[in-house]
């Protein structure tokens, strides 16, 4: 890919971003107001959190890799079910990751 074709890509993607947020706030409040909006907008948000967890935590390129991400996210959600700060569940899952690795599990 030439240089103008990959500026002219990232242009075009740039704008259909603003003209996408710019059509968000030109949405009328009382479509938003519903119950049915306010429910479905919620469970996209913990589908698209959810879906980033398990690509980040599970996924290798192609393959389903078991490594110490996945301790490290059991920590983080035993952390967040007893109610820790989100700094604690962050510094847990990191330190849990980085002692497995020191120990040998990639």
């Amino acid at each position: 890919m030439t240089a103008a074709a990959l500026w002219t890509t990232v242009l075009v993607a740039s704008l259909a971003c603003f003209a996408l947020k710019l059509a968000g706030h030109l949405v009328p409040r009382s479509w938003l107001a519903s119950e049915r909006v306010s429910r479905v907008t919620t469970l996209v948000t913990v589908a698209l959190l959810v879906s980033l967890v398990v690509v980040q935590g599970f996924a290798d390129g192609r393959a389903l890799v078991v490594d110490a991400r996945v301790p490290a996210l059991a920590v983080a959600a035993l952390a967040l079910a007893l109610r820790a700060p989100f700094i604690v569940v962050v510094f847990l899952a990191a330190a849990t990751a980085a002692g497995l690795r020191a120990l040998g599990w990639g």
